[in-house]
């Protein structure tokens, strides 16, 4: 087993306890804009910011710093048709005979159904794929742990870094979803884990009216 090798902390940067407290406040005003949003303008965009986002993603902890993700980046067209077209197959499966009641009631208020137009309008649609396997140097093969974590916390960074970047984003996970290993050649044991579809909103876009959930709600101080 190799011995493991460390190296000074050079990156940490300490603020005053003041400018901390002004940096999370501003932090969470402008997060607290971002929503997800389904009207997508097919302008196109260039493909450095969506680069820049995905390097911010992988800066993302991971188990034993694996790093067990893999983003495919979908521009060219008619892939983008032909995911459409898969994802719309699975979704008329869910939503007509897969789905229970009350899933379907939950859903209501947001307004999906199975067609996913999305999908060709924005310029781009990330693929997201969890990687169970790699390889050490040397060629060795290692399984990864905590694959789905590591790469839920990617994806967390990435739709910030879009966000922060100026544009939107959908996160969408049709229920069935290995289709995406066809079409976008990825190997077998990838595991598909969302699409991201990024862009700009259309100028008519609306959003669904609901809230979220206030602090209370959601944490507990021990």
């Amino acid at each position: 087993m190799p011995k493991p090798q460390f190296v000074p902390l050079m990156t940490y940067h300490e603020h005053p306890v003041e400018e901390m407290k002004q940096r999370a406040a501003a932090f969470y005003n402008e997060m607290q804009r971002r929503r997800t949003v389904r009207h997508f303008s097919n302008r196109s965009l260039p493909r450095e910011i969506i680069e820049q986002c995905l390097r911010a993603a992988s800066t993302a902890p991971s188990g034993a710093n694996m790093q067990p993700w893999h983003f495919v980046v979908v521009e060219d067209q008619t892939v983008k048709r032909r995911i459409r077209l898969a994802a719309e197959v699975e979704e008329r499966e869910f939503y007509r005979h897969r789905a229970p009641e009350e899933w379907l009631e939950a859903l209501a208020p947001l307004g999906t159904n199975e067609h996913k137009q999305f999908l060709e309008t924005a310029p781009y649609v990330i693929a997201v794929f969890v990687r169970r396997h790699g390889k050490l140097p040397g060629g060795y093969r290692v399984k990864y742990y905590y694959p789905l974590k590591s790469v839920g916390i990617a994806t967390g960074i990435l739709i910030t870094a879009i966000h922060h970047a100026g544009l939107v984003a959908l996160t969408y996970t049709p229920s069935r979803i290995r289709f995406l290993n066809d079409i976008l050649h990825r190997p077998a044991d990838e595991r598909p884990f969302l699409l991201l579809v990024v862009g700009y909103p259309s100028k008519d876009a609306v959003v669904p009216d609901v809230r979220r959930k206030v602090l209370a709600e959601i944490a507990t101080f021990v």
